[in-house]
């Protein structure tokens, strides 16, 4: 039986594949699943016309793009809620790139463009294949914050010239289309505007009332079919073009074809440094995304395996027509709020786009644009989160100047360059937190009868302290950006009008040092004794130890000083203190004082 059991709970080749959610899945499951990759479908389409235009590629790319690497992405990633596809960074990316090789939409240019797009494949692979995924880890909270703050402020912008029935903008910056909106507000469609207000309504009101509905889809059908009836039925007169609200349109079935890449040889090394570029840019938006969708679900991201799953997408995509691709926050943010349970709610989001197109595309036409701005809006509205903002700028105004800084960042700059913008405005914070490590006075409070040990700054009252022996803690690393601070500090205890002679070190929490630190610790120990004190250290952490033992400061300092407790401490080093202060000395911190008589029965003896 126990062997039967130990059997069952052993993980099955699917599990060793696809992940753990292969346990999860039921019919229920594929019930939500099913409902929310049709929405992720009837999401995609415009979007992948339009992308692909912004790549210099024909708009069925765009939807090969939506199928392949899709798929893949879900089934071999972590996230059990993005979905890849093509994105509008990536697009814009690498028309800049290659269209200085090749004229934008011939043949020669969607060449390079499936060559680069397996180069990055491989790129991404590598890495997660290495375990490099841990340099995501460098990607700070309030950074990400800040770049899902500003995906949905251009998630926004772009559904704005839909939203209010205006002609898409000539340039595609969000400064751009936000002038574009500014200048054609006054020709704004009424119908549009009602199509997303009936949109919203209904989504929010289903959301409210029956939240394990699809509400997202549901009011996608109802604007649908109100515009419909409105326009085919209802309208007391011929409808002019200017009156009529803009649709998805005739879409080309998207069968992806199997294709190698034709490029010359010469184009490679060029094709290798636009690859690793482009793989920047693709894994900082899929693991910004990725990690972004897991802090709403919950989710622990795999970033290693994150990775390898998005580079065989692309290596596959690659072969069948695809451009590159990544997570996308317009269609993960969506899949996850309308109730996706699995990965495989992105592989049904593909496979019901190619049936979707073949079969029903006169409906699929019919879909007004401003239907899906308004979802676009919701999901926009959600991803904003100004509760989390207040509370941000309450608890930390530096977490809270790098999310802001991220979030405009993103909306006024490249994505990628916005994720590293955050991340190394984070470094630097972390940076300057820890250059300057806590450094405190400790003595014992003589007013409490058990006398604690504690830090002199924060006494209810002022503490004495030793004239001659200097109690320090130090908290926090010394490493060489905090040596400069540590040397300041213990050159002004040196150098003070009475200077303490000896200096004992409470090191416990002192938990890293390197080179540079070990090497301040030994200028310290020579000033000490320059100026006929010593230097000793309570507790050094093990870490601490081994770099002493590395450098040689353990034998220049001697395991004498060394301490395992502060009583054993205090009475080493008590003996060599000098005499004839502890004579006059009126402070009596230590119990070993005691052995030395008061200054009034000192000066009778003498």
């Amino acid at each position: 039986m126990q062997g039967q059991l130990e059997k069952s709970s052993s993980p099955g080749l699917l599990e060793r594949l696809f992940g753990s959610w292969t346990r999860t899945v039921t019919r229920s499951t594929l019930r939500v699943d099913a409902m929310a990759g049709l929405l992720g479908a009837v999401l995609v389409l415009p979007q992948g016309i339009a992308f692909a235009t912004l790549a210099g590629l024909p708009p069925e790319y765009g939807l090969y793009t939506a199928v392949v690497p899709c798929i893949i992405a879900a089934l071999f990633g972590s996230s059990w809620h993005v979905m890849s596809g093509p994105t509008n960074a990536n697009s814009l990316a690498l028309f800049a790139m290659l269209s200085p090789l090749a004229v934008a939409f011939s043949p020669a240019y969607i060449q390079l463009a499936l060559a680069v797009t397996v180069m990055v494949g491989i790129m991404q692979w590598l890495i997660g294949t290495l375990r490099l995924g841990s340099l995501a880890n460098f990607i700070s909270p309030a950074a990400l914050f800040g770049f899902t703050s500003g995906a949905a402020l251009l998630i926004a912008v772009y559904a704005l010239p839909d939203l209010l029935g205006l002609a898409p903008a000539a340039e595609h910056g969000a400064a751009a289309v936000l002038a574009h909106v500014g200048s054609q507000l006054v020709h704004a469609q009424p119908a549009a505007l009602a199509v997303a207000a009936i949109t919203a309504a209904v989504a929010f009101a289903v959301r409210r009332l029956r939240p394990g509905w699809p509400f997202m889809l549901v009011g996608l059908v109802v604007s649908t079919a109100l515009a419909a009836f409105w326009f085919q039925v209802m309208a007391p007169e011929p409808v002019t073009p200017a009156m009529a609200l803009r649709t998805v349109g005739k879409i080309a079935t998207p069968w992806p074809r199997f294709e190698v890449p034709h490029i010359s040889w010469a184009s490679v090394p060029d094709l290798l440094g636009l690859a690793f570029a482009l793989t920047i840019v693709a894994l900082g938006q899929a693991i910004s995304i990725a990690k972004a969708v897991a802090a709403r679900s919950g989710q622990r991201i795999d970033a290693n395996r994150e990775f390898r799953g998005q580079g065989l997408s692309n290596i596959v995509g690659g072969f069948f027509s695809c451009y590159v691709s990544c997570g996308s926050m317009n269609r993960s943010m969506p899949n996850l709020q309308a109730g996706a349970r699995t990965p495989l709610a992105a592989v049904f989001a593909a496979l019901l786009l190619l049936g979707l197109v073949a079969v029903s595309s006169s409906l699929l036409a019919q879909i007004p644009m401003a239907a899906l701005a308004a979802l676009l809006m919701l999901v926009a509205v959600a991803l904003l989160d100004l509760t989390r903002w207040r509370q941000l700028f309450r608890l930390s105004r530096t977490e809270f100047a790098v999310a802001l800084a991220t979030m405009v960042a993103t909306v006024t700059i490249r994505l990628e360059m916005a994720i590293l913008l955050g991340t190394l405005l984070s470094l630097m914070s972390f940076l300057y937190r820890t250059s300057k490590p806590a450094m405190r006075t400790m003595g014992f409070d003589s007013n409490s009868p058990d006398r604690q040990f504690v830090v002199l700054a924060d006494a209810a009252t002022p503490l004495q302290e030793c004239p001659q022996l200097k109690l320090l803690r130090m908290e926090g690393e010394v490493y060489f950006g905090a040596t400069q601070h540590v040397a300041d500090t213990l050159h002004a205890l040196r150098h003070a009008p009475q200077p303490q002679k000896h200096l004992l070190v409470m090191g416990k929490s002192m938990n890293f040092i390197d080179l540079a630190g070990a090497e301040l610790w030994e200028a310290e120990l020579t000033a000490r004794r320059a100026m006929g004190g010593n230097l000793y250290f309570h507790r050094p952490r093990p870490e601490v130890l081994r770099m002493w033992e590395t450098t040689g400061f353990t034998r220049l300092l001697g395991p004498e000083h060394q301490f395992p407790d502060k009583r054993t401490a205090i009475a080493t080093i008590f003996p060599k203190l000098d005499p004839q202060i502890c004579r006059t000395c009126t402070a009596r911190i230590f119990w070993e004082c005691k052995s030395v008589p008061p200054p009034e029965e000192a000066g009778d003896k003498t």
